[in-house]
């Protein structure tokens, strides 16, 4: 992203459990309230368009080879960007996406065991733009907590996907590739501690300042 765009985009980022899903509503009224100027556009990853909600519900129940994985992944983020994302900014909207390419880096490269460099090939072909640049969002919050405490709260939650049913090396592996991106990108990113309330959390998130004009 350009801060010269007209729109600002927000990503939450997290492994499954790390609570990130119970703020994202909340905070896209925090932000309503805070720019009234402002349309706020919430989506998710996958999904987010007719086509990508069909792909989710495969690609969160069927099992395939790994790499017909990624390409479904990275299909329907193309087709996200393409029919939201961009439309949106272009227009000066705020997007809140419920995940978007860094879960791809941890769930189908550092879980289980994609080589980065092709989901990199991948995130410039989906995300490249003309000029060079790479689409990604403004702010990342990444809910970050042991994959052991996000294991015990999934075990309360809904019926699990097929990711969700995963063990905990696989999630730890997730959280420690999510943490690689956090080094490499550390002015996009804010580290949300998911193991507090769900208070002091909010709290935190409230506080945190966006570059919003």
């Amino acid at each position: 992203m350009n801060a010269n765009e007209p729109g600002f985009f927000i990503s939450f980022e997290g492994i499954d459990g790390a609570g990130k899903s119970t703020h994202i509503n909340a905070y896209c009224d925090l932000l309503r309230d805070r720019f009234p100027d402002r349309s706020v556009v919430l989506t998710r990853e996958p999904g987010g368009t007719a086509l990508g909600e069909q792909l989710r519900a495969v690609l969160l129940e069927a099992p395939m080879h790994l790499e017909t994985e990624a390409l479904l992944m990275f299909a329907a983020r193309r087709e996200h960007i393409e029919q939201v994302i961009e439309p949106a900014l272009a227009a000066g909207h705020i997007v809140v996406s419920d995940r978007f390419t860094d879960a791809s880096f941890a769930y189908q490269g550092g879980g289980r065991g994609l080589p980065l460099a092709k989901l990199n090939a991948l995130e410039q072909w989906v995300q490249g733009r003309a000029d060079g640049r790479l689409l990604q969002p403004n702010t990342t919050f990444l809910f970050d907590l042991p994959g052991a405490v996000a294991e015990a709260r999934r075990s309360k939650a809904r019926s699990p996907d097929k990711f969700e049913q995963l063990d905990l090396a696989f999630f730890e592996r997730v959280r420690q590739e999510y943490l690689r991106r956090v080094k490499a990108d550390p002015l996009r990113f804010v580290l949300v501690d998911a193991t507090q309330t769900q208070e002091v959390i909010w709290d935190f998130l409230r506080q945190v300042p966006l570059a919003i004009r």
